[in-house]
């Protein structure tokens, strides 16, 4: 299956410090891909760099392949022209928190059109009726009257349908979510992650969920991404990664996590906490999950594990792949 996004030993910059590091991955057409991690690890800025946004002051390199009708490009390769002719018709993302994303002073079918005119030819009765297309396709009630209301006039599940709606109007190949449900109650959010499964069926479109809720992941995700420290350290489908967790550091996130391997219900006994905190984004000898490994080696302070293929089709980038789960599960090590 050929690939709609590749991402190549992605890395970025901030002078000598590097957030990212050598990353890979792909997406294939109609999955959804999940990467997790925790607050640090670098996901969103992954995000960042497949949208062509990163800061000024950043220094990415590798490669960010997006198939598009003409064949592949590189992201990273493009000049900025060229790179906003790719964003919204190619690749679009929603961002985490819609009431800062949206713009207070116009009107929220005005901004589901800004879209439109970038990158479709109609005139402007065309557009509003577009426009009511797209907010009934995000199943915002009573389209032909709310398109004139504000973004403080709507709820915050409502604006976050909105920021779909601005991400899917021009169906684009891949739709990046960082975070997209995070400021929502747990009802409006199953509502949301529904709604961005529909959308991937019906408009024929990869998904990319970044997120740090394991039960997402458990749900919604054909495959997931485990990054530390700027690191992809495992990849495995979710039932692959719940039941048989191969760096230590996924084991960790598990143990820490509030539900069982279905991801359904919430344990009885006390949530365990992986010690210490994430590692500086400054380049350290060896493994940067080594100060908070109970498996650790010494070869893991000299030597950074890359990525590779165990198992058939898992990766993980540690010495002793699942070393935790194999030989200590009982001792409960990060308890």
């Amino acid at each position: 299956m050929s690939a709609v996004l590749a991402v190549e030993n992605l890395s970025v910059a901030f002078g000598p410090a590097r957030p990212v590091e050598r990353v890979s991955f792909h997406v294939n057409p109609r999955e959804t891909l999940a990467i997790v991690g925790e607050s640090g690890s670098g996901k969103s800025l992954t995000a960042l760099s497949m949208m062509g946004l990163l800061p000024r002051n950043a220094r990415a390199s590798g490669q960010i392949l997006i198939r598009t009708p003409r064949g592949r490009v590189d992201m990273l390769a493009l000049p900025e022209r060229r790179r906003r002719l790719l964003r919204g018709k190619q690749i679009a993302m929603v961002f985490q928190e819609p009431m800062t994303s949206l713009n207070p002073v116009h009107t929220i079918g005005r901004q589901i059109e800004e879209t439109l005119i970038a990158h479709e030819d109609l005139d402007r009765a065309a557009r509003r009726a577009r426009v009511r297309e797209l907010m009934n396709l995000v199943r915002i009630p009573d389209a032909a009257r709310r398109i004139d209301d504000y973004p403080h006039q709507l709820s915050g599940g409502m604006r976050q349908r909105v920021m779909i709606a601005m991400a899917v109007a021009c169906r684009p190949r891949i739709l990046i979510a960082d975070e997209a449900t995070t400021a929502l109650d747990v009802t409006i959010q199953a509502q949301i992650l529904q709604l961005l499964d529909n959308l991937r069926r019906e408009l024929d479109v990869a998904v990319v969920l970044i997120t740090h809720d394991l039960g997402v992941v458990s749900q919604w995700a054909d495959r997931v991404v485990v990054m530390y420290a700027g690191l992809h350290v495992e990849e495995a489908t979710p039932a692959q990664l719940f039941a048989d967790p191969l760096h230590p550091y996924s084991h960790g996130l598990l143990a820490a996590s509030p539900r069982n391997a279905e991801g359904l219900t919430y344990r009885d006994a006390p949530l365990a906490e992986i010690p210490g905190s994430i590692a500086s984004a400054r380049a350290e000898a060896g493994c940067p999950f080594r100060p908070r490994c109970p498996a650790a080696r010494e070869v893991c302070g000299a030597v950074v594990p890359p990525p590779v293929a165990y198992r058939g089709d898992r990766l993980v980038a540690c010495h002793f792949p699942g070393i935790l789960t194999e030989e200590a599960r009982h001792v409960a090590a990060f308890a």
